[in-house]
């Protein structure tokens, strides 16, 4: 690869994308294991001097990683990502996408974007960062699970609230285009499941056909999310101004010629109010059941509607007026609002009391995607960045 060769470059990118095809080589889809990557973090944050936490999840197949560089006894930065990515099926993708490929200015592979090339810079730039007296610590953590709903970063939130000095404010490094993010949505992730009464189709008349009152559950999730976009609450800072709802997975039915008395899907509500959720879920089963589960029930006892809450994580509040944040400020790159997609933030924000933005390279429209990218240009802005905090770090005034 020939990054060193970009115009402008700046000098750690070569080793940010070294970095970077390393990381993507590890397959930490979330459904695997991450404990390579984490090992292999492990054993570089270490070489630089770094006192080093592994942070292993009862499985035994996952785990966390802290590690700090500079005083303990102050209060520090914590430059946060997350280790796990979805999936990629390579039939979707040009290259392989666990190796690394250049083409032109763009990295391709899973992850690169969404967010191994933080993980990178954060690497490629530890080295300086370890160079001279830091005079506040640098927190570099790296999570597990954050993509199936933020599991892993709840024990590093606690951890870091459990230190004698913890740190005064998490910088986020997901996708924003280098752009500073100061607020971002939490989510709600629901499985249904509706339990009908199923038999020969031909008698379909005497049954409770579990898809048909799935598909009108989903119905009314539906009008709730138009309404929610009619009448908000409003936030206009935010991509998506207003919360939304939106089922994701629909499974049911066995043949063409039965009943089907089981259908389950998922859907999730993304909101803008931390402390409305709950209670709009609450409010929204409430109606739903009083609407259907009485005429499902007249056909069959035996007739349910099944709510299993499959995960939460809370709203990034506002880091603005945070101490850390007004001393950073002078050198922070420019606002890009709200986001509607989910962060460790909130996480950090409510179980470690850290407050927290986000700032990271790459596109989030490139996430999730085949044929993910990221362009060496973000590479290099954010690599400029840490040279402004390590700058400040090294030589601020306690």
């Amino acid at each position: 690869m020939q990054a060193s060769a970009t115009p402008n470059a700046h000098p750690q990118l070569e080793a940010a994308v070294s970095h970077l095809a390393d990381l993507i080589a590890y397959d930490t889809t979330s459904a695997y294991s991450n404990l390579e990557l984490i090992h292999h973090m492990e054993e570089f944050f270490a070489r630089l001097g770094a006192e080093v936490k592994v942070l292993p999840h009862e499985s035994g197949e996952k785990a966390n990683l802290v590690a700090r560089l500079g005083p303990a006894d102050v209060a520090g930065i914590v430059l946060s990502g997350h280790t796990d990515v979805v999936p990629a099926n390579p039939k979707n993708w040009q290259s392989a996408p666990f190796k690394l490929e250049q083409r032109g200015s763009r990295l391709f592979g899973r992850g690169t974007c969404d967010m191994k090339g933080f993980a990178a810079c954060v690497m490629a730039a530890a080295p300086a960062f370890a160079s001279g007296d830091l005079q506040r610590p640098f927190y570099f953590c790296f999570s597990h699970d954050e993509e199936v709903g933020c599991l892993g970063a709840p024990a590093i939130a606690r951890y870091l609230a459990e230190l004698k000095v913890p740190p005064a404010l998490a910088i986020i490094g997901e996708p924003s285009e280098m752009k500073l993010i100061n607020g971002q949505k939490g989510k709600i992730a629901m499985r249904v499941t509706v339990r009908g009464e199923g038999g020969h189709s031909s008698f379909s008349p005497q049954h409770v056909n579990a898809v048909e009152y799935a598909s009108r559950i989903i119905t009314m999730i539906a009008e709730r999310s138009r309404r929610y976009e009619q009448d908000g609450p409003f936030d206009h800072d935010f991509t998506v101004p207003h919360a939304t709802t939106l089922t994701t997975m629909i499974e049911g039915g066995v043949a063409t010629n039965v009943t089907p008395d089981t259908c389950s899907f998922i859907f999730e509500l993304r909101s803008i109010d931390q402390e409305a959720a709950a209670t709009d879920i609450q409010a929204l089963i409430s109606d739903i059941e009083a609407a259907l589960l009485p005429e499902m029930q007249r056909q069959s006892a035996d007739a349910a509607i099944e709510w299993q809450q499959l995960f939460a994580y809370p709203a990034m509040g506002d880091a603005t007026n945070s101490d850390m944040f007004k001393k950073l400020e002078p050198f922070l790159p420019e606002r890009g609002g709200k986001v509607s997609y989910g962060s460790e933030g909130g996480v950090f924000e409510i179980d470690g009391g850290i407050p927290s933005v986000i700032i990271g390279p790459g596109s989030i429209r490139q996430a999730h995607k085949p044929d993910e990218f990221i362009e060496t240009d973000q590479l290099n802005q954010c690599l400029a960045f840490f040279d402004k905090l390590s700058a400040w770090m090294k030589f601020c005034v306690q």
